[in-house]
């Protein structure tokens, strides 16, 4: 059972998602909140699988709400995605800086969103290859500081590929095809990757990845 914090500040948004995700076998909204502040303190109450946050709301908005879940070790197991009513713009590297594991625009289909909830449930994809590249593109190409790569030299040649290929929108299953490698390798490798350079979730592994100059746009 995949459990669902909800965290809107308008009620009849968070009533249509609840509708559509309660009618999912497998997928239980655990409780609703209308900021981020009660978002934070009901996801240290209901400890879920997966937040949706919404970007824009009153008070602690959903960036703050995403970068306090995201640095509370009591909330390692929750992974936030962040909702918004705006395309790409400077909310989703801001988002997945702050520790999102996901992006999603509020007028994305039924379909594709419930499919995103499982992905990110299990933790295999940051976001489809089109999209990455467009952030790519747009905000990672010129970050606000290139941090240091020195982490990077601890990853073997295997995992440095891994890292490049998340980075590029890969699931583990496409990785381990260009690998020539199983999946369950792929994985191996990208979860020592995720270790070793102390990265959340893919999220913040293909953040990191950029920053270090690892990836650029150019090399894409």
């Amino acid at each position: 059972m995949i459990r669902v914090l909800l965290v809107d500040d308008q009620p009849l948004i968070r009533r249509g998602f609840r509708a559509l995700l309660d009618a999912e076998d497998g997928i239980q909204v655990v409780a609703e909140a209308a900021d981020g502040a009660e978002g934070v303190a009901l996801a240290r109450q209901h400890l879920p699988d997966i937040a949706l946050v919404d970007v824009q709301m009153p008070g602690v908005d959903g960036i703050e709400a995403t970068r306090r879940i995201a640095a509370d070790p009591a909330l390692a197991g929750v992974r936030v995605v962040v909702l918004t009513n705006y395309g790409l713009d400077e909310y989703l590297y801001r988002a997945l800086r702050a520790g999102a594991a996901g992006f999603l625009v509020k007028d994305v289909e039924p379909e594709d969103f419930l499919h995103a909830i499982r992905v990110a449930a299990r933790g295999d994809v940051l976001l489809a290859p089109s999209i990455t590249r467009r952030l790519i593109e747009r905000y990672v190409s010129q970050p606000p500081a290139r941090q240091p790569a020195i982490a990077l030299k601890e990853l073997t040649n295997r995992e440095r590929e891994a890292v490049v290929l998340v980075a590029r929108g890969l699931t583990n299953e496409e990785i381990a095809d260009r690998m020539v490698i199983s999946p369950v390798t792929a994985k191996t490798h990208v979860n020592r990757a995720m270790t070793k350079l102390r990265a959340r979730d893919r999220a913040q592994l293909v953040v990191i990845a950029y920053e270090s100059g690892l990836v650029t746009p150019q090399t894409w």
